[in-house]
């Protein structure tokens, strides 16, 4: 089944509307009580001054209609059902219930459904006495032979064209002249990965892993081909060079971007930046989006659409408006950066000489390196999998440091801040931040005269304020405390067994207070020693050898 958030199939257009209504952000919204079939979200602040601006169809594709309902836009939307065009008796309520002596204007995507309802409540409403005018947006161009093209996400910029006509106080003809002259403006492509699935149905399977169709329609309907490709740039390209065709090479434009409802905001981002960078992109003089405008549920694609400019568009796409779901057009330009003098916080430091600390940290590299595998193999019964990867990395640098001879041997704070400053940079992850913590902090305070088991205490306080962690969290923490207490009162043996007693102890833990294995439940944690708190153990045991 498909995954889709809802109580039941019949009343989930019913209740996205009311949630759409409810979260206006002007509060401007109503939806008209004719009859429990009839669905229109008009303005509530409407007084029939001006010429009506109406649009709608199937719904599903939010923020498209309802969405757009609002002073500058539209004066009110008819909702069909999913994927399906109101009635005729919808629009025709709607119609009635919203015009003026000024007139309305109807909005229509190019679908057939849309043209028949939407054109006959046009007729019947004349019947009334009401002036009633229609444009169709026909603005895809996936299929170049077809006489009867599909109204796809332009159609968002015809209604923002029409409501600004509307609102400037003009005439019937002149707001149906100026959308006409945006519908034949106008130029749209789409692509997906993954087609829309409706609620309550199995999920489609259409496109297979690695492809795109190109072209297909905003109710799922099959594409005019599929690319073996998910390669951004080359996809861009291929559609910015079809509105390129269709608008001309010196035609100046505004580009909505839109979300066709299941791509990630990292990759409208990624894509909008391919968009700059094609030869469309020296053509745009407006940005509209990224965003999702006209959506087809949870599609995973996106689509393009090309407006050929002139100064009343311009005016038109630029005014404010009153609605939830306009993005506002902005002046596109190349990215703005700005020079900044890099910050380098590295330790000053000189290499020096000392055997014994030499002879410490080659047997305590060598054991984090030698412990990875099996380290890896814990973590991966609680954790990600990682532990061992992880302690080896920093322990093979500060091993390559100390072959080499590029360590402050002899200078314990020296040599405490460099290792955390090398973990920071080699160990990636929480670990390599803690431990460089921990190092860091001890180092400082080596540096300002503290004896080295003082200073190891203070860099655990720190680990554990900037960590969350504490005794008992099933951390190394629960191996790193104990031994530090002891080291202080017995030395390097008794911090090994401290250590490897704490390390124990996390295997009867049924809980974890933080780290990734506080989100794993407890019958994966039984019997399991924290990889962290067991590194610790066990370099403190080969060090007391």
């Amino acid at each position: 089944m498909s995954r889709f958030f809802f109580n039941e199939r019949t009343r989930l257009v019913d209740d996205a509307l009311e949630g759409i209504i409810l979260s206006s952000r002007f509060g401007n919204l109503t939806k008209l009580d004719i009859d429990p079939a009839i669905r229109v979200v008009a303005r509530s602040d409407w007084d029939k001054s001006k010429v009506a601006v109406i649009s709608g169809g199937g719904s599903g594709h939010e923020p498209a209609h309802a969405g757009f309902v609002g002073k500058g836009m539209l004066t009110a939307a008819v909702c069909g059902d999913l994927y399906a065009s109101p009635s005729v008796d919808a629009v025709l309520n709607a119609i009635v219930a919203l015009t003026g002596d000024r007139g309305c204007l109807l909005v229509v995507k190019n679908y057939t459904g849309d043209r028949l309802n939407f054109g006959l409540a046009a007729e019947k409403a004349k019947r009334y006495g009401l002036k009633v005018e229609m444009v169709i947006v026909g603005d895809d161009i996936a299929l170049p032979d077809n006489k009867q093209p599909r109204g796809i996400a332009g159609t968002v910029l015809v209604h923002k064209i029409a409501g600004y006509a509307a609102e400037q106080g003009k005439s019937l003809s002149e707001v149906r002249e100026m959308a006409q002259k945006a519908c034949d403006s106008l130029w749209s492509l789409g692509l997906a990965m993954q087609t829309g699935n409706l609620p309550g149905s199995d999920e489609e399977s259409r496109i297979k892993p690695g492809h795109v169709e190109l072209g297909l329609g905003i109710h799922g309907e099959p594409g005019a081909s599929v690319v073996e490709s998910h390669n951004s740039r080359d996809l861009i390209a291929h559609l910015a060079e079809q509105l390129q065709q269709q608008a001309g090479p010196d035609a100046r434009l505004a580009v909505l971007i839109n979300n066709l409802g299941g791509t990630s905001g990292l990759e409208m981002a990624l894509l909008t930046k391919e968009l700059a960078h094609s030869t469309l992109g020296e053509q745009v003089d407006y940005l509209v989006g990224p965003a999702t405008l006209v959506s087809a549920l949870d599609m995973k694609g996106f689509s393009l659409t090309a407006l050929r400019l002139n100064d009343e568009f311009i005016a038109a796409l630029t005014a404010p408006v009153e609605t939830s779901g306009w993005q506002p057009a902005v002046a596109f330009a190349p990215m703005k950066s700005q020079k900044h003098s890099i910050v380098r916080d590295a330790v000053e430091y000189h290499a020096s000489e000392n055997v014994q600390v030499q002879t410490v940290l080659a047997i305590a590299t060598s054991t984090l390196i030698e412990l990875e595998g099996r380290l890896n193999a814990l973590d991966a019964k609680v954790g990600d999998g990682d532990t061992g990867s992880t302690f080896a990395k920093g322990a093979q640098d500060i091993a390559l440091l100390l072959v080499n001879k590029e360590l402050p041997l002899n200078n314990t704070g020296q040599l405490l801040q460099l290792i955390g400053e090398r973990l920071a940079t080699v160990m990636g992850g929480s670990s390599g931040v803690l431990m460089s913590i921990f190092f860091t902090a001890a180092g400082q305070r080596v540096a300002e005269g503290d004896a080295l088991p003082q200073a190891l205490q203070v860099g655990l306080q720190q680990m554990k304020r900037y960590g969350g962690a504490d005794l008992g969290d099933r951390t190394l923490i629960d191996a790193l405390q104990p031994a530090l207490d002891a080291l202080a009162q017995g030395g390097i043996k008794a911090a090994a067994l401290a250590a490897q007693k704490g390390a124990d102890s996390t295997a009867q833990m049924q809980k974890a207070g933080a780290g990734r294995s506080s989100y794993i439940n407890s019958q994966n944690l039984d019997g399991v020693t924290d990889p962290g708190a067991m590194a610790v153990a066990e370099v403190l045991t080969a060090l007391a050898k």
